[in-house]
């Protein structure tokens, strides 16, 4: 089949590389993806893959060029640790709804996100990827095309502009130009040290655990495979951040001060400490985040995937794996409209115009769900405010109120209450 329509990607991220190992296998598509960076590579620390990402992965063809050593996979089937983080008792021991009737080997893990992105990268197409192209204009072109417009003095005109292109998306800027981000106010930090040098700490334990402190202050600890241990801690720097200081936050990783990060995190215990002494270098991210679009796709010839479309600043730890069931949902969706049993009659326009009003229909409520359960934490987090407890009270209500295994569903597409039931 000749192809009926071309496609730019936008971004070399775990969604965009989903998205073009998608596209390869529909013949009417001629895609190209476009990165900014020099070379595909990825920053941060750890990502979850949970069961649906396996199947994802297996889906892709990447599952095959992980080994068992790229990644962590506790023996308890992923049970999270909920600790006080001032006195390292355990106050919680939550294990993932539906990990019982998972199959050992889509057992949740963590692993590097180089790891997950290399593994894709291998079924791409490599002629088709162009690194080095940092998208600097947009132009809508009558009936719907996209001129493209990049900082090499390269230009591309499309049928389809798909923004795989992160958290910051220029793509999302052309589609939905009033749409606003800001900074929430928390700031993570993320770091590597060996895991080798980590469990030599007496009481650093080869597990998934959360070390809670007071004002949601938490320490992230967790293996990642090979000889890397993770460290992830997010703290409340900022609420009412605006003017200079809201500009001069970045969501992406930047180089931080050591010491300064050390101090911030004082008050946890003494193997909490001495992990942190194993540090030498951080990066910091400040968590920006926007209300939920109504809609990820716009203009007739756009679709956002991956954190493009669902501004969420990883609240879910799952990101990855969204991005790829956007992947499959967008091309299974394209699929079906170029096929014999499409509705849409024999021009192409129709057919896309089918194909992306059938992806919004399949993603949009799934982020809506999303984004009601961050409302229900911020609740949550305002109600154990309002008690004025004691330190430990204060972080053993949180935990109870806050993690909540009710919302596992995201991972497991089980029974929700909101639709969603079965795979």
């Amino acid at each position: 089949m000749a192809p009926q329509i071309r496609v730019a990607i936008i971004g070399g991220g775990p969604a965009g590389l989903g998205v073009a190992i998608e596209l390869a296998r529909l013949p009417f598509v001629d895609w190209h993806l476009y990165e900014k960076k020099p070379v595909i590579s990825e920053y941060s620390s750890g990502l979850t893959i949970q069961r649906n990402t396996w199947r994802m992965l297996e889906h892709l063809g990447a599952a095959k060029h992980l080994r068992r050593s790229d990644f962590f996979r506790p023996s308890n089937g992923h049970i999270t640790q909920h600790r006080d983080g001032r006195t390292g008792d355990l106050v919680l021991a939550a294990e993932t709804k539906g990990s019982t009737t998972t199959a050992p080997h889509h057992q949740p893990c963590r692993a590097h996100r180089a790891v997950l992105q290399l593994a894709l990268l291998k079924e791409v197409d490599q002629s088709r990827v162009h690194v080095g192209h940092k998208v600097v204009g947009i132009e809508e072109l009558p009936f719907k095309r996209i001129r493209l417009l990049f900082e090499t003095g390269l230009t591309d005109e499309v049928d389809l502009l798909i923004g795989a292109d992160g958290l910051r998306s220029p793509v999302r800027d052309f589609a939905f130009p009033e749409y606003r981000m800001s900074y929430t106010g928390a700031t993570a930090y993320r770091a590597l040290v060996r895991t080798s040098n980590a469990l030599e700490v007496n009481g650093m334990l080869p597990e998934v655990i959360f070390w809670h402190g007071t004002d949601s202050k938490w320490v992230y600890t967790c293996p990642l495979g090979g000889d890397t241990f993770e460290i992830t801690c997010r703290i409340v720097e900022g609420k009412d951040v605006k003017g200079d200081e809201q500009r001069l936050r970045a969501s992406w990783g930047r180089e931080a001060s050591v010491p300064e990060f050390v101090v911030k995190y004082a008050e946890f215990c003494p193997p909490v400490q001495q992990l942190l002494q194993l540090v030498t270098s951080v990066q910091q991210y400040d968590f920006f985040a926007g209300p939920r679009l109504e809609t990820v796709v716009n203009r007739g010839s756009v679709a956002l995937v991956g954190d493009a479309s669902h501004p969420l600043s990883g609240a879910f730890g799952a990101g990855a794996g969204f991005a790829l069931e956007d992947a499959f949902t967008l091309a299974g969706s394209l699929e079906w409209a170029f096929g014999p049993s499409s509705p849409a009659g024999g021009h192409a326009r129709s057919k896309l115009d089918a194909a992306l009003s059938l992806y919004d229909r399949v993603r949009s409520p799934h982020y809506a769900d999303l984004y009601g359960i961050l409302d229900g934490y911020g609740e949550a987090e305002q109600l154990v405010a309002a008690k004025a407890l004691p330190p430990s009270g204060e972080i053993q209500a949180r935990i109870q109120s806050v993690w909540d295994p009710k919302h596992n569903w995201i991972y497991y597409y089980e029974n929700s209450g909101k639709g969603y039931s079965g795979d």
